[in-house]
């Protein structure tokens, strides 16, 4: 009889959960660490800001969320781990731009992003800098223009690498301007800057925080933003649009999880995200770094990724680029 009795009470409180929606494990998520894998390596933007919000995360939820580094491939190699692994909310990728760019670039991947993927959460967005070697002779980005179609075999410009929003707003800004200029690649902006410098290379479209803490120091001069306005907090420097009509490209950073993540953990994340984008202490970090906190229900967060996809899918084709 109390075999039967328990069988019967342990069946009732499965249903109870079936009928209400929510399977254990999402309920008492997350119950061990969370795994977040991010791109790019450690002490860049995007590392910066994951663990900003991976240490608010984890006060939130008393359970620690891990920042993993998985370098390489323009941020494919972390991508295509979180797609493959289990969609139970454990592991979770930190989304910027070059998820965006990545599916028309690389021609052999192995995942769709936006089919393998369900967006989580907009954590902040921010422009990228267009910097120059104080070397050249040039205040403005119409002088930098002119200066340019003058002489392009005098004129190339560094990326963190193939794929990353450095990259593309360089080809952007050549697809608007009829500019040409050689795309010199490195492994991280912070690897570049001492040719930039040295103007073995002549600039850079780096992402805000790198780029403003280069021309603060005077080692660089800041040329524009690539919003399409001023920034909010940096009124001094014009935006690239201001010049080029329709210029922009701001990046965004969020959070993506494997196809299949319950919706409940998915929500329990974005609320999360959510509450951490109102703490006074997190908005002065991430605006300290250049960016506006951007939060966004996962629909809207979607939408913002796909037309990004779309809208560097043309850069692309423009550039003629491509990764095999």
């Amino acid at each position: 009889m109390n075999g039967l009795r328990a069988a019967a009470i342990g069946l009732i409180g499965l249903l109870g959960l079936v009928i209400g929606g929510t399977p254990a494990f999402a309920a008492d998520y997350p119950n061990r660490p969370v795994h977040w894998l991010i791109g790019f390596s450690a002490g860049g933007p995007v590392d910066v800001v994951a663990r900003i919000m991976a240490n608010w995360l984890s006060e939130r939820f008393g359970q620690q969320f891990v920042v993993e580094n998985r370098t390489g491939s323009g941020g494919n190699i972390a991508a295509a781990a979180a797609i493959n692994s289990p969609p139970d909310g454990y592991t979770i990728l930190f989304v910027a731009p070059n998820n965006a760019i990545s599916t028309s670039l690389y021609k052999h991947l192995s995942y769709d992003f936006l089919r393998d993927t369900v967006p989580v959460a907009s954590i902040m967005q921010l422009p990228n800098m267009l910097v120059v070697s104080n070397a050249m002779p040039v205040k403005s980005v119409q002088e930098f223009i002119d200066y340019c179609k003058a002489d392009p075999s005098r004129v190339s410009f560094a990326s963190s690498g193939f794929g990353t929003s450095v990259h593309m707003s360089g080809e952007l800004f050549k697809a608007m301007t009829g500019c040409s200029m050689l795309h010199v690649p490195y492994r991280g902006s912070a690897i570049a800057y001492p040719d930039i410098i040295s103007n073995k290379v002549q600039l850079i479209f780096d992402n805000m925080p790198a780029a403003l803490a280069q021309s603060r120091s005077g080692t660089v001069r800041a040329l524009g933003v690539t919003s399409p306005k001023r920034w909010p907090g940096f009124p001094d420097i014009p935006a690239i649009a201001e010049t080029v009509a329709g210029f922009e490209s701001v990046g965004f950073y969020g959070i993506s999880a494997p196809k299949g993540t319950p919706p409940e953990i998915v929500d329990t994340l974005n609320k999360a995200v959510g509450e951490a984008l109102k703490d006074p202490k997190i908005i002065e970090q991430l605006t300290t770094l250049g960016g506006i906190p951007k939060p966004m229900t996962p629909a809207e967060f979607g939408t913002l990724v796909a037309n990004e996809t779309e809208k560097w899918r043309k850069v692309v084709g423009f550039a003629g680029a491509s990764v095999d």
